[in-house]
């Protein structure tokens, strides 16, 4: 009986062990249940925004239009005479080369016009030796007569009538000359017109047309009819685009073009602007400007007359940070979403310049001057950015205005500044590193420049990139767009996400 006594004491050490485990599954219970909410909550909040991967690639800027593709020289050939064409030895894509023959005129009439000349040639000749004679005649007469006025033997009147005799005589001698000379020269146009009636290519090239048949009269009394058109040469071509008037100041001579014609729809041909032309065209109320692509076509496989539908490659920006332009438009509902989110920090052109000058290759003295300016330059704004931001809000001390301040908001900071402010930014650089700027070459200068006139002039956006589940804005400098795609550099880096929409609020649209 005495070992049978502890049996209640493990009954009641077993029966503990059920409530343990049931504690012990509540507490699991609970922090999975907390985990899945706050997972759940995460999910929810990224899940109220679309959002995109910010991007490094390039970005290609074009401008379309279309165009007709010509030779570059295009000769019309005529007929400077009247007549029965009684000749046509060319046909049309036939090749031809400089003075070649190509048509004949009947020559009949300008022969007939030199036969006649040449035989009144020969009369006016007959004529001027017979005033020639006549002249001999009064010279001999007028010459006894004054010899018989010297003895008076004669009447001063007599000798009177010969000196106008011999006068007479030599006007028409000359008279006869003259016309010699007028017969030769209307033979002589008879001549250039039987030469005229051989029609001649005045190139080398290609018959684009031929407008006659043999038996066709050309009549030419009023202007030169044309016959053939020739294209001096085939391998260089040219399109002449017309570009509207709101994209012609991005296009210069020597940028890059691509087209694409119908015949061959699979393949891209390239050309370069070759010139922007001034003569501006009126068509209904829009303002076209004409630009002339020249055109490389060795293998000759565009023709004249075909549609190019051709892009201009204005402009080009490889290995960049980019993103769509939704995320340039996206803008929270609740005005308090990024509050306390970080705005344009003071200081963020500054904040570039240190690029610029690395680019520059700077050696080190140079380098020293650039840190010297740029330590200045942080010092100048530090101290007036305590009171700038009592006065204005925070705004930034380079710019004299910044976001919240008197007159700017958010996007003001140096996307949305007057001219008057850019400049007054760049005088203020200028001044700080004068010093700097004087160390440097020419091609270093005029770099840094173009570059602080860059930094300057940049357009600033707000966008939004999801931290944390949460919008927060971040100001941007953007660059060159597409239509798709926008170049951005600043606070941000490539893989952000950014948000490009709100899913809620176009989940209620469509409910």
């Amino acid at each position: 009986m005495a070992a049978t006594r502890p049996a209640p004491a493990r009954k009641k050490r077993f029966a503990s062990s059920p409530r343990t485990v049931a504690i012990t599954l509540a507490l699991v219970a609970l922090v999975g249940a907390g985990w899945w909410w706050t997972q759940r909550k995460a999910e929810a909040a990224e899940g109220a925004f679309r959002t995109a991967a910010v991007e490094r690639g390039d970005i290609r800027v074009a401008i379309s239009a279309t165009g007709t593709l010509s030779a570059i020289s295009t000769v019309d050939v005529g007929s400077q005479i009247s007549g029965q064409v009684t000749g046509v030895l060319v046909d049309f894509n036939d090749r031809v080369r400089k003075d070649q023959v190509i048509a004949r005129i009947d020559p009949s009439t300008y022969q007939a016009q030199i036969a006649q000349g040449s035989a009144q040639i020969s009369s006016a000749r007959a004529n001027l030796e017979t005033a020639r004679a006549t002249l001999a005649n009064a010279e001999v007469d007028y010459q006894r007569k004054a010899d018989l006025a010297t003895t008076q033997l004669i009447a001063r009147s007599d000798l009177d009538l010969a000196k106008a005799a011999r006068a007479q005589a030599r006007a028409q001698v000359a008279a006869a000359q003259a016309q010699i000379t007028q017969q030769q020269a209307s033979t002589q146009t008879s001549q250039l017109n039987l030469e005229r009636t051989v029609i001649r290519s005045p190139v080398d090239g290609v018959v684009l047309t031929r407008s006659i048949e043999p038996g066709q009269t050309v009549a030419a009394s009023l202007q030169a009819p044309v016959l053939f058109q020739i294209a001096e040469d085939l391998s260089k071509m040219e399109i002449v685009l017309q570009i509207d008037e709101a994209d012609i100041g991005q296009v210069k001579a020597g940028q890059a073009v691509g087209f694409t014609v119908d015949a061959f729809p699979d393949r891209t041909f390239r050309g370069t602007v070759q010139q922007v032309r001034l003569s501006a065209t009126n068509t209904n109320n829009v303002i076209t400007y004409p630009v002339v692509v020249s055109v490389d076509n060795k293998d000759e496989v565009l023709l004249p007359g075909m549609t190019a539908n051709a892009e201009i490659e204005v402009s080009r920006r490889d290995d960049i940070l980019k993103l769509p332009n939704a995320a340039l438009r996206f803008k929270p509902a609740d005005d308090g979403a990024d509050a306390g989110a970080p705005t344009q920090p003071r200081g963020a052109l500054a904040g570039e310049l240190p690029k610029l000058a690395a680019a520059l290759q700077l050696n080190p003295a140079q380098q020293s001057a650039f840190d010297a300016a740029l330590k200045q330059l942080q010092e100048r704004m530090a101290a007036r950015a305590a009171p700038a931001a009592a006065q204005q809000g925070g705004g930034s001390a380079l710019f004299g205005r910044g976001p919240g301040g008197p007159g700017g908001s958010a996007n003001n900071a140096g996307g949305g500044m007057s001219g008057a402010m850019r400049q007054r930014a760049q005088e203020r650089l200028n001044q700080q590193f004068a010093a700097f700027r004087s160390t440097l070459d020419d091609a270093q200068r005029a770099r840094w420049d173009a570059g602080v006139a860059s930094l300057v002039t940049a357009k600033r956006a707000p966008i939004y990139k999801l931290v944390d589940g949460k919008p927060q804005r971040a100001m941007v400098r953007i660059g060159v767009s597409d239509g798709s795609n926008t170049e951005v550099s600043g606070d941000i880096a490539a893989g952000d996400q950014v948000v490009v929409g709100a899913q809620r609020a176009e989940a209620k649209a469509t409910q």
